[in-house]
């Protein structure tokens, strides 16, 4: 067993176990699992689903499927086979014997892609913390080729360490610095989101499951060039740009990370600090791939990681946060489903349908944006001295002033009386001014 580069011939297996409950269809998981193998240059040569009944401690399948998926390895000279679901360092090990081939499950593969795309040094920090996490538990002794293939960082190649109990040792005090500098860097990122919160400038938090399209809209709103391609997780760190909106002289536009069902746990707490920024936002964009089947679990999932954020009370359901719900991918729709879709748009004003590849419908979606960042802005009067014009000046820039009228004379001369509209923020900066 060699190791495995990009361009690798790979077989997609997707277990349904039965008795096992899963937020999407097989059909669709097989789809999702397919996208992330394509997602990190690996070729799918063949992929299906196998009906489990009844797990197998030391391989997961039963002997039929391990004897089907080995014979369709020789056939289509495969060289990795991809596993959907999380298998105990035992059962992988077990099928690469079998297979006489490389065997990665759903969180190793995840845990590949998330190494690849991070890109913020907290990115790193938080995949490589989750990879030492993974690995630490895959140090099997009698794994012999683990000198060659699972040691450093990274399943799909690079060279290993060696000594399993130097690796252990190794890991252990890597994961204690790591976790070291993490805490820093989240307090950093507290700092940066307090700064932020005195700013005058509303932040909208983009939020959806991976591929729904938010990088695309990201890039159509702002005329950024994000990293924007049909790909499972093309996003893995915040991302922010500034951007004007009708009645808004400035807002803070973030890309964040894809949401994702049965996300690794080890990947659920390292990516925690990244999806933080969203309790920080004004409003939170949620995108939807509307024309996709599995849409409506998708959806579940998001809302389900806005609760465990505390965003959304898991009680009565409300939102701290204002949500609007943007349904993306519409020039994809056949015209039944559109024609149905758009009674169900019209009468919710929490809906926007778009198709952020287009451009449809964006105007619409700016001007809505506008209206919820404005919805919460007071019209409050400011009699101000003449001399005063650091802050006549201010408000004039950031403010929607309707009325500036003589004031007349006041102790420290001449006054101006501004009629102002602001939201709160800009209420709040202009206090401290």
């Amino acid at each position: 067993m060699g190791e495995v580069s990009r361009g690798a011939r790979a077989l997609v297996v997707c277990p349904d176990i039965r008795r096992e409950s899963y937020d999407l269809d097989p059909d669709a998981r097989l789809e999702e699992i397919t996208g992330l193998t394509l997602a990190i240059g690996i070729e799918v040569i063949e992929s299906y689903i196998l009906p489990i009944r009844q797990v197998q401690p030391n391989t997961l399948l039963g002997s039929g499927q391990v004897e089907r998926v080995s014979t369709d390895c020789e056939l289509h000279e495969i060289e990795l086979v991809v596993i959907d679901g999380a298998l105990s360092p035992i059962q992988q090990r077990n099928l690469e014997e079998k297979f006489k081939r490389k065997v990665i499950d759903r969180t190793g593969l995840i845990l590949e892609i998330f190494g690849e795309r991070a890109a913020t040094a907290e990115g790193r920090l938080q995949v490589e913390l989750a990879h030492l996490d993974y690995q630490q538990s895959r140090l099997v002794r009698s794994w012999t080729h683990l000198e060659r293939q699972r040691g450093g960082f990274g399943f799909l190649g690079g060279p290993g360490e060696t000594q399993i109990e130097a690796d252990r040792r190794m890991i252990r005090q890597r994961m204690g610095r790591l976790r070291k500098e993490l805490e820093q860097v989240r307090k950093t990122r507290g700092l940066h989101r307090e700064r932020r919160g005195r700013a005058p400038w509303p932040v909208i938090a983009l939020v959806g499951y991976t591929n729904a399209g938010k990088s695309t809209l990201f890039n159509r709103l702002t005329g950024a060039e994000v990293m924007a391609e049909d790909l499972l997780f093309a996003t893995l760190d915040p991302t922010m740009r500034a951007i004007a909106l009708p009645g808004v002289e400035k807002a803070i536009l973030s890309d964040t990370v894809g949401f994702i069902s049965d996300l690794p746990t080890q990947l659920v707490a390292a990516f925690r600090a990244t999806l933080e920024e969203v309790t920080a936002a004004d409003l939170i964009l949620h995108v939807r791939d509307i024309a996709n089947s599995s849409s409506a679990a998708q959806k579940s999932q998001v809302l389900e990681v806005l609760q465990d954020l505390g965003v959304i009370d898991g009680e009565d359901g409300e939102s701290s946060i204002p949500i609007l719900e943007v349904w993306n991918k519409w020039d994809l729709l056949d015209q039944d489903s559109a024609e149905e879709l758009s009674g169900v748009a019209e009468g919710d004003d929490s809906v926007i349908p778009v198709s952020a590849a287009t451009g449809w419908h964006v105007d619409v979606l700016q001007e809505r944006l506008g209206q919820v960042l404005t919805a919460q802005a007071q019209t409050r009067e400011f009699l101000l001295s003449v001399s005063e014009g650091r802050k006549i000046a201010w408000l004039h820039q950031h403010g929607d002033v309707l009325a500036d009228e003589d004031g007349g004379e006041g102790d420290e001369g001449p006054m101006r009386k501004l009629t102002v509209r602001l939201n709160p923020k800009e209420l709040g900066q202009y206090e401290t001014l």
